[in-house]
């Protein structure tokens, strides 16, 4: 049975498929806010915001709302793969995914290290978000072929027992060193005058597409959406238990253990500071049980506000495309208010390691008027490439990459 959202229209089908765009336009609105702060907060170039020695409670919770974007976009990839697979073979599913794998890995080379940095010599690079889902897509041509009783305990595993690896590392430069911090150990690498930094070890970010990918199913036409509401609902608030279970108890699921601080405020912020690179298993059920529950409570008609969240969740790469761009555009005339040379904004590392920056940047308020106005500027873009992408989609197969 074929499935698509022009097909089924107005039928009960749209409402699950915009619960789903619901949710990636809001996870994706809310990553802008963490790409705005790297370029423009005053503390970025000197201390990282969940650093409990240095930060406070509207710096730390900032950054931390941003979690929930990677492992969402992530398990909702795997979701869209499966509703893919309703109108392909697994033959035909397994060399979209294979394409598309390498398709963004070259994104993330290339097209993102360039507009993160706007140094055309490369010599940083970055392997993030982009470059997971990517990886992950290319795994994921083979493990379609399971089946899905095999695909969810594949995901568990690990997602949930990668940690049993943490204390494997692998010195050096070397090819053997490279290949470990892809899996899992995240490093960073120096080849000359090029650096490459492994920010998204696959293993768990493979798991949690192959969980999105397995739980799609719930997507498909026939399914009873009370169902899926209520299963949905029950994994939602069953993640998030055991994450507080598993977080309370200190005993498994994070390295980094939650401690008593000199305030309250504080010990709150300890509890919640989980590991996201690689995600532990406490970051992914903390982040992945709420979308869950938004994507049960999603299922009714949307009312105007988010109407317009829809716009960014249906042109998810093109909006991430764009708002890397524009924020950085955006940082050079903040450069030149603040008497600073906008070249220091062509980058030979991560901005927020640049050393050029100390000094630069604004309060927290101007962060967030400055997130608004770029959510503001691409409204219009993403309704404009969205249109064009639903008329012409058939016949220009190069938006099925966008």
């Amino acid at each position: 049975m074929e499935f698509s959202q022009e097909e089924n229209r107005g039928k009960p089908n749209q409402k699950r498929l915009e619960s789903i765009d619901f949710l990636r336009g809001l996870v994706i609105i809310i990553m802008a806010l963490d790409h705005t702060r790297d370029y423009f907060h005053n503390s970025a170039y000197y201390f990282n915001p969940e650093d409990l020695s240095q930060t406070n409670a509207p710096l730390f919770f900032t950054r931390w709302i941003t979690h929930y974007c990677a492992p969402v976009f992530v398990f909702l990839a795997g979701t869209a793969v499966f509703l893919q697979g309703l109108r392909k073979t697994k033959n035909e599913l397994s060399v979209f995914l294979l394409k598309r794998g390498l398709w963004l890995i070259m994104v993330e080379l290339l097209l993102i290290s360039l507009l993160r940095t706007f140094n055309p010599a490369f010599i940083f690079i970055n392997l993030q978000v982009i470059w997971a889902i990517g990886v992950s897509m290319i795994f994921l041509a083979a493990i379609i072929r399971l089946s899905p009783k095999y695909i969810l305990i594949f995901s568990i595993v690990l997602i949930a027992g990668h940690h049993v690896l943490d204390t494997i590392h692998v010195d050096g430069n070397g090819g053997l060193a490279f290949c470990w911090a892809v899996l899992h150990d995240a490093k960073s690498f120096v080849f000359g005058e090029h650096t490459v930094v492994v920010k998204y070890p696959v293993l768990p970010w493979i798991g949690i597409m192959a969980l999105g990918y397995y739980l799609g199913s719930l997507y498909t036409p026939s399914f009873d959406p009370i169902k899926r509401k209520k299963i949905l609902k029950y994994l939602g608030w069953g993640s998030i238990l055991l994450f507080l279970i598993l977080r309370f108890s200190n005993s498994y699921g994070d390295a980094s253990l939650w401690q008593t601080q000199s305030r309250f405020s504080f010990t709150i912020m300890s509890f919640f500071n989980v590991t996201k690179y690689p995600p532990s298993l406490l970051y992914t059920l903390m982040t992945l049980g709420p979308a869950l529950l938004i994507l049960a409570f999603a299922e009714r008609p949307m009312n105007k506000q988010a109407d317009k969240v829809l716009i960014f969740g249906r042109v998810p790469m093109f909006f991430y495309l764009a708002h890397i761009v524009l924020i950085h555009l955006l940082a050079l005339p903040a450069m030149a208010i603040q008497g600073r040379p906008i070249s220091d904004m062509v980058l030979t590392t991560s901005v927020v390691k640049a050393p050029q920056l100390k000094g630069y940047g604004f309060d927290l308020p101007v962060v967030y008027l400055v997130w608004a106005a770029v959510i503001v500027m691409l409204y219009p873009l993403c309704k404009w490439f969205g249109v064009y992408k639903q008329k012409h989609q058939k016949t220009k197969k190069w938006l099925s990459y966008f």
